[in-house]
């Protein structure tokens, strides 16, 4: 395993403030490729142009116990955009690619609406419940699919009432239930799903366009939800409580201000400092969204990337690199703060460990 270190500089001071050591943990010098029935199969879509290994990106990460799980660009080949890997393995070779939680969810004909399409983003519930966004096809609205982690099995796909342009989500687990809220690529709302009701519903923000989303910490209360405008460096808040309540019509908050634009992906620690990933560029920045200040991560890999904590302090990168081999590679590092849903888990769990 090769290191890899990422400098973090606090903006606004000249010096450097400290290094991370990524561990490469894997890297795909022949690229990325499916774990597939048989090579037989592989090579009949090869052959038809079903699978392009060439088109293959991750998108969307989510790290839960041993696996990984990815989601892939749905591009022309991209046979399965849902995917399993394990967080090591005992060969030196990289491990393939499984379509979770099997082949046959993935088969994308016209007229199979209770297949993933196109998977977006990804969520790990305290109860070990993999969350889903399926953005449809011409023919088939959105979903939300939940997976039972324990036995891979579906435990609802819940259908929205449009198509495309879904994005990213985050998961608010409370007394009375659980809700997703869920960012849709430049629209002007939010979408609000209650579990329990197995309903949803858009909620306006004003004329904000939505391009990101993350959740405060429960100990952070009242709890907010963050959004990110992908042509504008401003990020705003929206009163979770408000979106609980039924509120369709919400006047967001500016909250602060990242360096650049194009902030595709935000993500909330179980400490409250909210992380960003932006398009085209090979960096990364957290605010701290108690003493509002803010840092930036130079990274060594081109747009896209993608991140996802886990529940025992790492922190899990996916990076991209075009322009040289490998072009793929998977990167862990401890930094001490976790996924704030998962850190509920393993604080139910084992009370001391949390």
């Amino acid at each position: 395993m090769t290191p890899f270190f990422v400098a973090i500089f606090l903006i606004g001071l000249s010096s450097l403030a400290t290094a991370v050591n990524f561990t490469q943990v894997f890297e795909w010098p022949d690229g990325l490729d499916y774990e597939w029935p048989s090579e037989a199969i592989r090579a009949q879509a090869l052959k038809d142009r079903i699978y392009k290994p060439e088109n293959m990106s991750p998108r969307y990460m989510a790290v839960y116990g041993s696996r990984i799980f990815l989601s892939l660009a749905k591009d022309i080949g991209i046979p399965a955009a849902l995917v399993s890997l394990p967080t090591s393995s005992a060969s030196s070779a990289p491990p393939k690619l499984t379509p979770f939680p099997s082949w046959d969810i993935h088969l994308n004909e016209p007229g199979h609406c209770n297949k993933i399409q196109r998977a977006r983003g990804l969520q790990v519930d305290s109860v070990g419940r993999l969350w889903v966004l399926n953005a449809g096809s011409d023919s088939c609205n959105a979903t939300l699919w939940i997976f039972n982690l324990n036995n891979n099995e579906t435990e609802l796909i819940h259908r929205f009432s449009f198509y495309f342009y879904i994005h990213d989500l985050v998961l608010d687990e409370t007394a009375n239930g659980t809700f997703a809220y869920v960012a849709r690529w430049m629209e002007s709302h939010v979408v609000v799903f209650s579990l329990e009701r197995n309903e949803s519903w858009i909620v306006d923000t004003s004329g904000i366009d939505v391009s990101s989303i993350a959740l405060s910490p429960k100990e952070k209360e009242p709890r907010q939800l963050y959004i990110g405008e992908l042509h504008s460096t401003q990020f705003h808040s929206i009163s979770v409580a408000a979106l609980r309540n039924g509120t369709r019509t919400i006047k967001p908050k500016v909250i602060g201000n990242w360096n650049r634009q194009r902030a595709y992906r935000m993500l909330m620690d179980n400490h409250g400092t909210l992380h960003a990933a932006f398009m085209y560029q090979n960096l990364m920045s957290s605010w701290n969204t108690s003493q509002s200040f803010y840092q930036v991560a130079g990274l060594k890999s081109s747009w896209p990337f993608t991140f996802a904590l886990d529940q025992n302090g790492t922190l899990w990168m996916s990076v991209f690199d075009d322009a040289k081999f490998p072009r793929f590679g998977t990167l862990n590092a401890a930094v001490g703060a976790k996924s704030f849903i998962l850190a509920r888990m393993l604080q139910h769990v084992h009370p001391d460990t949390a």
